[in-house]
This record gives C-alpha cells, structure tokens and sequence, in this order.
C-alpha cells in the first residue's frame, strides 16, 4: 500500500525505523480485522433475513429478525470504511483532480482535511449518541427492545476507525506526496 502513516516510497536512505513500521503494520492489522468484523455481520445479516423468510413460510416466529438484520448491516457498512478507504475502492471523483496538475498534491491534501474533519465530527457524534443510548437506558422501539448501545457500538467503532483511517492518508499525503492507492480495476475514464 502507498502513502499510509510514515510511509514514504521516495525516501532516501534506506527502510524507515522499525517503530514506525510497527505502526504501519498495526494499523493495517487494525484495518483488516474490522474488514473481517464486517463481513462476519454481512454474514449475520444473511442468517436473520433467512430466518425471517423461513419463520413466516414455515409458520414460527423469531422476535426481532428485521431489526437485528438492520443492525447487522449497519454494522457491516461502518466497520468496512476503513479498510475500503486504504484499499482506495470508495467512490471518489477525480475529475478537479486530474486536470489539476501541479496542484493535485495540494487539492488532494484540501479533500483529505474536509474529510479527516467530518469523518471526526462523525466519530464524535456516533460515540457520543451510544453513551447516550447507555446512560438514558434507550431501547429499540421493534418488538426485540434491544438496548440501542449495543448495535450503535457498530457505528462508532466504524465511524472512529474511518477517523483514523483518514488521519493515516492525511499523514501519509504529506510524507509520499500521494494519499491514497489508486484503484488499478477502476476506469480512468468513462464516457
């Protein structure tokens, strides 16, 4: 991967010290197993769908399939962020960008403070909206009456590490001169 925390390709003098090496490795361990998180509630969101399917054609009832299924996917899309931002497979439009010349180190690094900052703003309010849901005792309003915490911690771990991971290509926009690894399967340009 190019362009992560106190990674520098055009670095003169051989390998980087070996703590920031750790980091790097930390972070992309970090990065992997909220992949891993999610994909394991993608899989729990398949499993509460198909129960819900095979209750209501097999007449039983499990409380809370819909809603559980709903937190699995929330959990899934937020904890998956980070890891799809360092793998560079987020949407992004790049049009300013590559017609930008010179100054596409520069734009780059703008998008890369707007994003670090509402990506921060979001951590923020995610977590602090789960500590609520934990002080205030909050409850689903489906029939399972979950403690909303628990599927809110989803979010905030997701939202915290999408933080992270844009400090990470922030870090790394300074130090490689590029944030972010290109998506090799992506079009350079569609008509």
């Amino acid at each position: 991967m190019r362009g992560g925390f106190f990674e520098n390709p055009n670095r003169k003098g051989g390998p980087p010290p070996p703590f920031l090496c750790s980091v790097r490795r930390t972070l992309d361990a970090v990065y992997d197993a909220a992949a891993w998180l999610a994909a394991g509630f993608m899989i729990g969101t398949l499993v509460w769908v198909l129960l819900g399917i095979f209750g209501r054609t097999f007449n039983f009832h499990i409380r809370g399939t819909d809603a559980y299924a709903g937190y699995c996917m929330a959990a899934a899309g937020f904890l998956a962020l980070a890891h799809t931002l360092r793998r560079g497979e987020h949407i992004r439009v790049t049009l300013l960008l590559e017609r930008a010349g010179a100054a596409r180190p520069w734009m780059e690094r703008l998008c890369l403070a707007l994003a670090l900052f509402a990506s921060g703003l979001l951590a923020l309010y995610s977590v602090h909206l789960a500590w609520q849901s934990h002080a205030f005792n909050d409850v689903s309003t489906a029939n399972d009456a979950t403690p909303l915490w628990i599927p809110q911690i989803g979010m905030a771990l997701g939202t915290v590490l999408l933080m992270i991971a844009f400090l990470d290509a922030f870090v790394g926009s300074w130090r490689a001169g590029s944030a972010l690894p290109a998506n090799p399967a992506a079009p350079s340009h569609v008509e």
